[in-house]
């Protein structure tokens, strides 16, 4: 039987928490229309927040659902997510689809069933980040934090075998995967709605799409910024918001979340997308040049994969304002052909990842692979 023959009862959907509708819940998103009406489970769910995207196919929740708590507070729950996401039901399904980015792919697949995870990235704040996640908590809570990363460390390498078959996002996660969890996948880069943007002319100012979080490093694109005297638009909400707000209230506009059409404006008319963390893929940056926009980023991670030096945008080193000051007080718009830009935008569309993806998941229901 192939991925495309499979019931929508005979398959389940796993997703961390859809709380917003942002890179990941988008990928999801394209995921969950391969196989409409398929069922949903994911931690927790805010039908609002993720515009009622997910309302054709019917969503079931952890146990924790009920403490009501959403976007704004759902990382106090962090060492419940492990045994939540293994007591989620997911019964009689002959196969699992999960996107992951921390826990959907520690869902317990009944035996026998195929289990495909599509990975965003191993738990960032367990594996890469933890200095960085201990030093957001007060002192008196580090050791108790340290101790709950460390058994989610643990109980993820034992939640990796139980996957069928991995799927990353870029070879930037491929190699994390192969590094963690010692387990081999297959790359697949996400969906990009490109052709919901369009080109534009340039106004005076950068930039920059992203959850606003220590480890998306805005503040190095601010202080950036402020060091030009250039001005930064800044699309995305997050509990850095007001604290960047007030140390960066004169070059630096912070706009919070804003809608879809808005976006597509502030895309189409900004000199270029300023990525100053090394992300994973980096769906922002894909976004931009579907809008004809050049892309500075850092020389890391899936910017590799997706801007080209020189033809869609520039790299600056990571973690180097003087440097990216520098490229922003020298960056010329006029240098780049939207055109160009445009159509290397247009390999990153659903319907190409929507093609691959499908043909992964066949090929573990056709011949499930073994586990290293």
């Amino acid at each position: 039987m192939s991925a495309a023959e499979v019931a929508d009862r005979e398959l389940a959907l796993v997703h961390d928490y859809l709380l917003v509708l942002r890179g990941a819940e988008r990928t999801f998103a394209a995921m969950a229309d391969l196989w409409p009406g398929a069922p949903v489970y994911t931690l927790l769910y805010d039908q609002a927040g993720t515009e009622e995207r997910f309302t054709g196919h019917p969503v079931t929740t952890s146990a924790l659902q009920r403490t009501g708590i959403g976007q704004g507070g759902f990382r106090k729950l962090l060492p419940l997510f492990p045994l939540a996401v293994e007591r989620m039901a997911i019964e009689e399904h002959s196969l699992v689809v999960s996107s992951s980015s921390a826990f959907a792919h520690g869902v317990r697949a009944p035996a026998g069933a195929v289990h495909v995870c599509y990975c965003h990235t191993p738990f960032r704040y367990a594996w890469f980040e933890r200095e960085r996640a201990l030093a957001e908590v007060a002192p008196p809570v580090r050791p108790a934090l340290g101790g709950v990363l460390a058994g989610i460390r643990h109980w993820d390498r034992k939640a990796a075998r139980r996957v069928t078959r991995y799927v990353a996002n870029s070879r930037h996660t491929q190699r994390r995967i192969r590094e963690i969890y010692g387990r081999d996948s297959q790359i697949v880069h996400p969906p990009v709605e490109v052709d919901r943007f369009r080109a534009g002319e340039s106004d005076d100012y950068f930039l920059a799409v992203t959850e606003l979080v220590p480890h998306k490093r805005i503040e190095v694109a601010a202080q950036a910024a402020s060091d030009a005297g250039q001005r930064l638009k800044v699309v995305g909400g997050g509990p850095e918001l007001e604290r960047l707000r007030e140390k960066y209230s004169e070059r630096v506009e912070f706009l919070g979340r804003v809608e879809d059409h808005k976006l597509v404006d502030l895309y189409a008319h900004a000199r270029a997308l300023v990525l100053p963390n090394v992300e994973e893929f980096g769906i922002a940056a894909v976004e931009a040049q579907a809008a004809g926009t050049p892309v500075i980023a850092a020389a890391a991670g899936g910017a590799l994969e997706t801007v080209q030096e020189g033809v869609t945008g520039q790299f600056v080193p990571p973690d180097d304002a003087p440097a990216l000051k520098q490229t922003l007080r020298a960056f010329n718009p006029d240098e780049f052909d939207a055109s160009t830009i445009q159509r290397h935008a247009g390999r990153f569309s659903a319907q190409s990842f929507q093609e691959r993806f499908s043909q992964e998941v066949q090929a573990a229901v056709e011949e499930p692979a073994v586990v290293a």
